[in-house]
């Protein structure tokens, strides 16, 4: 699979690249694959069951072919994965899809284990340690810190708002060791993300450090976070035949709902979406004015939706 830049259509790399690379640091785009192919539903569902590992694999397969050989991606998601989504009716054809069943109780759980193992790939056959910066909101921290903690030739650095997450979030964050560090900004999400992108377009500080990203700009993160929406899409389907699907995603930097349209792309049975958001209404404002406008975030009670200038 091809993968070009959101913000440079000519330019073209392998998975590889984007994934080690996180984004294009000469443009600041971001990396997305030139197509997305169509999966073919009976390979993952058999007498109206879905199964997990086998929708990522097949999913997942075609854009790292030729990169990651089937058995690798195999043991890569088998290995990510020792937990599963669940799709739990709550009265009628309404569902909750928990997400909340990996180690740190986020659905970024998803994404960040299946990016720590493909970078760990890819990293085995380069000379140095990888660099990881992420800049977390709250459950992204956790996430990658958990899927990235001991994996050899990566180090992390995770930046956080100071006062501007849970207890809990924090204690998450700051009891990592070894290669996971998390530092505190004064400041808010989008000041640490900014810091993030930053770095990345820095000619200097790329020259001396091997840097990638964990963030939802990196496709390593998107591409994983639409396993679920297709394993849901379908199993809620089959249960509810001739109707239609729609699916509801809070929504802060975008990506879970960029994943979710992946998945549509990729043959998911969804209808539309409801993109939730709190009142950080940057998007809203955009698609109802055209006028797109980054603003400073403000504070809620979902700190994890605190987003005033979204990536995705």
């Amino acid at each position: 699979m091809i993968y070009t830049d959101t913000r440079d259509a000519n330019a073209k790399v392998d998975f590889k690249t984007a994934v080690m690379n996180g984004m294009n640091s000469a443009t600041g785009g971001l990396y997305v694959p030139v197509e997305f192919p169509k999966i073919e539903i009976s390979k993952i569902m058999k007498d109206g069951k879905v199964d997990f590992v086998t929708a990522a694999f097949e999913m997942a397969k075609p854009y790292v072919e030729g990169e990651i050989p089937d058995a690798d991606l195999l043991d890569l998601i088998k290995d990510a994965y020792p937990f599963e989504p669940k799709l739990v009716k709550i009265d009628g054809s309404t569902y909750v899809l928990e997400l909340s069943h990996g180690p740190t109780c986020a659905f970024k759980d998803f994404g960040a284990r299946f990016m720590a193992r493909a970078m760990s790939f890819f990293n085995k056959d380069e000379n140095g340690k990888l660099h990881i910066l992420v800049a977390t909101s709250g459950d992204t921290g956790s996430a990658v810190g958990s899927a990235f903690h001991n994996v050899e030739g990566l180090d992390v650095t995770i930046l956080y708002p100071e006062g501007k997450i849970s207890p809990l979030q924090e204690k998450q964050l700051s009891t990592f060791t070894g290669n996971v560090r998390a530092l505190k900004v004064k400041g808010t999400f989008d000041d640490c993300q900014k810091l993030v992108k930053t770095a990345f377009t820095d000619k200097d500080l790329r020259e001396k450090f091997r840097l990638s990203s964990a963030n939802s700009i990196n496709i390593s993160r998107l591409l994983p976070q639409s396993f679920y929406y297709m394993f849901a899409a379908l199993q809620a389907k089959y249960e509810n035949s001739g109707k239609e699907i729609i699916v509801t995603v809070p929504s802060g930097n975008f990506g879970n709902l960029t994943s979710g349209l992946i998945a549509r792309e990729m043959g998911a049975p969804i209808t539309g979406f409801v993109a939730a958001t709190n009142s950080n209404r940057t998007i809203p404002d955009w698609i109802a004015t055209g006028d797109y406008k980054a603003r400073p975030s403000v504070e809620t009670y979902a700190n994890a939706m605190d987003v005033g200038a979204p990536s995705n």
